[in-house]
């Protein structure tokens, strides 16, 4: 659920460095790649190792503590299950560095962000086998305020449970540091809707909004506060004793809350408080989470306790929506990652400091669980994560080998198809983030050898993976599990994803009018010739003094000349500015709270200004300067800096530089 790294890839971007904008690298969170094949990984003779405690606990003690070193990672916490029992539950590292206080996988607490959804998920689920939520009926009528469009398809709880209400992203007030640093999180559903961008049940965008939204429809449904509701109905029969959704912490559970870092050798942070709670507050220990994951595995029920009816479990666990089939497809909150022809289905979360997986062997009646309390060097623990969860299962749960690949001229073929320039469905439209995916767009291309080249998909190396088509636009990497695939109408891709997002993100094209691959670079050029006639302005003017050489210009032409040099500079304070204010936020999502929407609504008020002021300005020059009796350079000049104001002028509205509102 973080975009820290989607706004700080927007700041490079705007400077010109080329990375990739949206939600981690590469791509988001929850896209890292595997290290690399462990034993027995794509080999079909091998029945792979024996799940018993004591290889796993071998294993993990080989694993864990030289990649927490390694990352500099403060703490971690793996807890396995298997057959109805927890047959490894393991600490690493420290909840507290500082006091040197070990992590306890029975009691500390780690905060595994979006993977909280799957008890909101469970909360709906309980309500819909009681009646009292219909899945396919529209969600305004569970509610006191109106979500669906008014025109078209209403938004029900399946779209909600599958990330397909067609919400846009948002962010204010998402995660902030102590108490009162965020609104109640009803406050701030009722706040703002996010816009919708597209039909419900179309496309999958992955919406914090959305499962807030759900967790107030079990408070209104239930009647019961929805903490109170998820500790009742879920934590209580589960016995997670050391599980909370409230923020701040229960007094009794507070001594037990891991500390939470940037990286183990920095400071610890205060602890966050997540706006839309029911999407990402959650607090647990590793035991309980593995308790969770035992009641999902035997169809809602542990140790005669029982949260949810089986048939109401298997529902949830499988009633899939393909968008684009061979790739991993989203369930009823949970979403595949299946692995080694394993069916896998699973949950991935994120705050600023902890990082998360969930992934249940269905079949393999098998759960794991990893949560890290630090995001560690250059984001690591986004990687590590799904990297020890490939290379548990191709320990214990190895899978068949590769495909054969297509012919080369075939793959050249589909990977020309492929080329250019694509934008992830979950994005913002309607507010001046537009600015960080319109710089984010991702590119596409073909690499040397004539297979497909995505170059912001990067190994944990930093280079770009290696694809190879297996089937028609179907293509793997070799050296880990990943699928990617594409959409294909009419004999021409159009929209694509890979597994570990395809369940709830995908890529379409981008029309040519807001392909940033050509704009970027002519925005590089016009704010260069926007910069040159701000710095040649003061120096011509003193060179002229020095050799007293007066500009020699009528009155009208001197003001038309000097309002055209206001404007340049005006557009280089504008982008500066924005600068400015992305590498603020971009510092602590909890900057996103309205800390700073002074300096936003000043931006937003002084680019209106700027751009119409600008256009009128060197449109003006423009005329006068055709007048006779001015220089062939000035006329050049005057074109060129008209030029560039009209481009600079479709960029900002591309952009969304011109948007009004502090909503976002």
């Amino acid at each position: 659920m973080t975009i820290r790294q989607a706004i700080i890839a927007a700041v490079l971007a705007i400077l010109a460095i080329p990375v990739l904008a949206q939600v981690d690298l590469p791509l988001t969170p929850d896209s890292a790649p595997a290290a690399a094949q462990s034993e027995g990984a794509r080999d079909s003779s091998s029945q792979g190792k024996e799940l018993t405690a004591s290889d796993l606990d071998a294993w993990l003690d080989g694993y864990m503590p030289f990649a927490l070193a390694s990352a500099d990672i403060a703490g971690a916490v793996v807890v396995v299950v298997k057959d109805g029992e927890i047959i490894s539950e393991r600490g690493y590292g420290y909840a507290d560095v500082e006091k040197l206080k070990p992590v306890d996988p029975e009691k500390t607490l780690f905060r595994p962000g979006s993977v909280s959804k799957l008890v909101t998920w469970t909360a709906v689920m309980q309500l819909v086998e009681q009646g009292k939520i219909d899945l396919d009926a529209n969600v305004d009528q569970y509610l006191d305020f109106k979500i669906s469009p008014e025109s078209g398809k209403p938004i029900t709880m399946r779209n909600l449970m599958q990330h397909t209400a067609g919400f846009e992203e948002n962010a204010k007030s998402i995660i902030g540091r102590g108490p009162n640093s965020v609104p109640d999180y009803v406050a701030l559903l009722k706040r703002w809707t996010p816009e919708t961008i597209f039909e419900p049940g179309t496309t999958p965008a992955y919406s914090n909004y959305a499962t807030s939204l759900a967790g107030y429809i079990v408070e209104r449904v239930s009647g019961e506060d929805f903490y109170e509701y998820v500790d009742r109905h879920i934590f209580d029969p589960l016995a997670m004793n050391y599980s909370s959704m409230r923020q701040p912490l229960p007094e009794k559970l507070e001594p037990y809350m891991s500390k939470g870092y940037a990286r183990a050798s920095e400071d610890a942070r205060d602890f966050e408080h997540v706006g839309p709670a029911p999407a990402g507050s959650l607090s647990a220990s590793g035991a309980d989470m593995g308790r969770f994951m035992i009641a999902h595995l035997q169809d809602g029920e542990l140790d005669g306790k029982r949260i949810l009816k089986p048939e109401t479990a298997r529902q949830m666990h499988d009633s899939p929506t393909t968008f684009i089939p061979g790739l991993n497809r989203m369930e009823l909150g949970f979403f595949e990652t299946n692995v080694n022809g394993r069916q896998v289905i699973a949950h991935l979360g994120d705050t600023s400091d902890f990082h998360t997986s969930l992934h249940l062997f269905e079949n393999e009646d098998t759960g794991f669980y990893v949560s890290f309390n630090s995001a560690g060097k250059q984001g690591a623990s986004g990687t590590l994560r799904i990297a020890l969860f490939h290379d548990f299962a191709d320990r214990y749960f190895p899978g068949p080998p590769m495909p054969a690949p297509l012919d080369s001229k075939t793959q050249r073929a589909h990977a020309e198809l492929m080329a250019g320039t694509w934008e992830s469905s979950r994005r913002a439209q309607s507010s001046w983030m537009r600015m960080l995916y319109f710089t984010g767009q991702t590119q596409v291309g073909v690499a040397e050898d004539g297979s497909l080249l995505v170059p912001d998909l990067l190994t944990p190396g930093g280079t770009p993976r290696k694809w190879v088509e297996i089937a028609p636009f179907q293509w793997e990497d070799p050296v880990n599990h990943e699928k990617l695939a594409a959409e294909v109408v009419d004999g021409k891709p159009v929209r694509w994803s890979f597994d570990m997002i395809s369940p709830f993100m995908v890529f379409d094209r981008v029309p040519w009018y807001r392909d940033s691959a050509w704009l970027m670079p002519v925005a590089m050029a016009a704010l260069a010739i926007m910069f040159l006639t701000m710095l040649l302005w003061p120096v011509r003017a003193l060179i002229r003094r020095r050799y007293q050489a007066p500009l020699g210009l009528e009155r009208t032409d001197l003001r038309a000349y000097r309002a055209s040099r206001i404007a340049a500079t005006a557009v280089v304070v504008l982008i500066l500015g924005w600068v400015g204010f992305i590498s603020l936020i971009s510092v602590e999502e909890a900057n996103l709270n309205g800390r700073y929407d002074w300096l936003l609504q000043v931006l937003q008020f002084f680019g209106i200004v700027t751009i119409i002021g600008g256009l009128l300005a060197t449109g003006w020059n423009l005329l006068r300067v055709f007048r006779p009796g001015r220089s062939w350079q000035a006329r050049v000049w005057a074109v060129v800096l008209g030029v560039a104001m009209i481009f600079i002028t479709w960029i900002a509205l591309v952009a969304g530089m011109l948007t009004l509102g502090l909503n976002f």
